[in-house]
């Protein structure tokens, strides 16, 4: 007794920060930080006060004024002392990921009032956040949300300021996150927030070069470009102004993709393209072939586009006719699975080309009375008219899940409230953007595009107990998929009654559905990159990639990272080791260590998934999808050409608008390598967790 009233006679009341300072001691936020760690393993939450008291206790007698680490120290030495080994393990762990957050912002200047992970915050500090004449950093994340806030409901003349409140706390709690430009650009001069562009070609030297010109200025601006050479002369035709030989379109695809290597925009977003041929194109083989020379087209990822007249001719073993674009006629014959297995051969070897199904594309247009789309945006997910263009944003999905009971569940309510606020957000977008040219302005407004989408679905299936690879999956995909289409056309409808349709209404299947629509297409299912990473979660609809690697943060300088939703199931159910973890990162999956059978099947990584299950996935979204879906679809090194074959004609059969593959080690560099039970798997900073390991991707 005599102890204890000592101890309470010299409770702590200051606390030495990291800075130096000495603040007000506030117990509250140790028995929150216990609590965390508890909640994490699904321990006894009434513990938490106790514990708190004991470490304040134990700190009173130890300390006059005790360091934030200090504190620390004692909170993992109570914790063990009362047998709560997993309670310290995940605030051990925790507390390890914070000080490497901590480094990183001290190096780069910055300041977190989010508290972001180390990926976040390399992600922040090279893209996102603003920075002054001199290059230092002059904003923080919350002061980023809060600016592309106040930007996009400038578009609101009604309760603008009740808008902005409602957008910021939408993004400040990663609920859904717009596409890179719009983080970027939203409240700066430059103000270009699309994500994708496509532009035209015609066969004539002044539209490619004009075309040339607008793609640096949207690339420099932060957008990603989409083109057809379909209408370009093939190499040797006749050019008659200078009675030379043309020398065809993949000679100006490397024009473009030298523009965009210099271009680099800004520094802050590697160039990304999408160049497209139609399989009826003479110099299709050469195209085929294009980047099987190592670094070839660097900046661009290629697609076959592909009629159903030619899938017909597959299906049939028959020859498909090749049209010179400048006369119209057929100047010879191929053997349609010749052309085939050409593109499957050149993907096995390169993940290039993927194909574009399109005339699903044109069947499933919303404005067939506009004309025919020819292209898609650079990772395929937004097939677009020229000058059109297009506003993504994605929601995290594992933010829209319910806890009852250690049980998960969709809030159903939450994703309705978030899909209904997020068109408004892109529809708002579209008004608030300054374009680069009169003409892609033109076309934004008179089609309205959007394109809302998901991310995190991968681990959604985790916490909802439900592994990738299983009909349970695809039946929650199209059931998730479908709610959001169904509520994205429901919130266009009540903006356009507000506010008006889209210009080009009469010229849509909207008008025999409804008297209002605000938007064209309101859903795509993008690959979200770098905003999953700021989200915390996986790239769009992919499965996890890897589930423990190493990852380069600076120079010469690793991070471990692993699965935070593996970590927090292999403390709370008490297999977690040093030891396991280590086995792990030497293998990048579950595959070869020894633990639970279900944690295995329901932690299976991407090359462990057969292609077709990817594909039925990407099939049960695009069902319900209005735009398109990027995914890809990661083969094991060891697929085969055959394998190749199998997944695109799964693709076509089971209406997908466009694939793309990757066999894994089919290019020279990669983001992320697996280190097969020999060396660490490792990522650099450019890995996302799935759709972009060999591949180009927007971000």
């Amino acid at each position: 007794m005599k102890n204890q009233k000592k101890r309470s006679a010299r409770r702590i009341s200051k606390i030495i920060k990291r800075d130096g300072s000495i603040v007000t001691f506030q117990p509250f936020k140790i028995e929150n930080a216990i609590l965390k760690a508890i909640k994490a393993v699904k321990g006894n939450e009434k513990l938490a006060k106790k514990l708190t008291e004991e470490v304040i206790d134990n700190a009173s007698v130890k300390f006059n004024i005790p360091s934030v680490e200090q504190i620390q120290d004692v909170v993992e030495d109570i914790l063990v002392k009362n047998h709560q080994d997993r309670v310290a393990k995940a605030y051990m762990l925790y507390r390890e990921s914070r000080a490497h957050a901590r480094e990183i912002k001290e190096f780069f200047g910055i300041k977190d009032d989010l508290k972001f992970g180390v990926n976040a915050i390399k992600v922040l500090e090279e893209r996102y956040l603003l920075r002054d004449e001199e290059g230092k950093i002059i904003e923080t994340p919350i002061e980023m949300f809060r600016r592309v806030a106040r930007a996009v409901a400038r578009a609101e003349k009604v309760k603008q300021m009740e808008f902005e409140d409602k957008f910021f706390s939408l993004m400040r709690n990663l609920e859904f996150l717009p596409n890179s430009p719009t983080l970027m650009n939203a409240g700066t001069k430059l103000g270009q927030l699309s994500a994708c562009f496509v532009l035209p070609i015609e066969d004539s030297l002044e539209s490619i070069f004009n075309t040339l010109k607008h793609a640096a200025i949207i690339q420099q601006s932060g957008g990603g470009t989409g083109f057809s050479f379909s209408r370009i002369r093939p190499r040797g035709d006749l050019v008659k102004s200078t009675k030379g030989i043309a020398s065809g379109p993949v000679s100006f695809i490397n024009v473009f993709d030298t523009t965009t290597e210099t271009i680099k925009q800004g520094g802050k977003r590697r160039g990304a393209n999408m160049a497209v041929l139609h399989i009826s194109h003479p110099d299709i083989l050469e195209f085929i072939t294009s980047k099987e020379k190592e670094k070839q087209l660097s900046n661009f990822n290629i697609s076959v586009s592909v009629d159903d007249k030619f899938m017909n001719a597959l299906q049939k073993n028959e020859d498909y006719s090749l049209i010179n674009p400048r006369t119209g006629r057929a100047i010879k014959k191929m053997n349609a699975r010749s052309l085939f297995d050409a593109i499957c051969k050149a993907a096995w070897k390169t993940g290039d080309p993927g194909m574009i199904f399109i005339d699903e594309v044109n069947r499933k247009s919303q404005l067939p009375w506009l004309g025919i789309i020819v292209s898609t945006n650079p990772c395929g997910e937004v097939p677009l008219f020229p000058y059109e263009s297009c506003n993504l944003g994605s929601i995290n999905l594992t933010k829209m899940l319910r806890e009852e009971d250690s049980k998960y569940s969709v809030d159903w309510n939450k994703l309705k409230q978030t899909v209904h606020l997020s068109v408004r957000f892109l529809d708002d977008v579209i008004d608030v953007n300054i374009y680069p040219f009169r003409e892609l302005e033109q076309m934004a407004k008179a089609n309205r595009r959007i394109g809302l989408g998901v991310m995190g679905f991968a681990e959604m299936l985790i916490l909802l107990d439900i592994p990738y690879e299983s009909n349970q999956a695809i039946q929650i995909a199209e059931k998730i998929i479908s709610f959001i289409e169904k509520k994205s056309h429901l919130a266009s409808m009540e903006i356009a009654k507000e506010k008006g349709n889209f210009e080009n209404f009469e010229k849509s299947i909207w008008k025999t559905k409804t008297k209002h629509m605000r938007n064209c297409a309101c859903t795509t299912i993008a690959p979200t990159g770098t905003i999953s990473i700021i989200a915390g979660c996986s790239s769009g609809i992919e499965p996890i990639f890897a589930i423990a690697f190493m990852r380069e943060i600076l120079a010469g300088k690793h991070l471990f990272e692993v699965n935070k939703i593996f970590l927090e199931k292999a403390i709370k159910e008490g297999f977690y080791s040093d030891e396991l973890m280590k086995e792990i990162v030497l293998n990048g999956s579950l595959k070869k260590v020894k633990m639970p059978e279900k944690t295995k099947k329901l932690f299976k990584t991407s090359l462990e998934i057969s292609a077709e299950q990817h594909i039925k996935i990407q099939s049960s979204f695009q069902k319900y999808t209005d735009n398109a879906v990027s995914k890809t679809i990661n083969l094991p090194n060891n697929s085969t050409i055959e394998d190749i074959k199998k997944a695109y004609l799964l693709a076509y059969k089971t209406k997908c608008k466009g694939i793309t593959v990757y066999r894994y080690g089919s290019k020279p560099e990669q983001v992320l390598y697996l280190g097969e039970g020999k060396k660490p798997t490792k990522a650099t900073i450019e890995f996302t967790g799935g759709t972009c390991i060999g591949k180009i991707c927007t971000f």
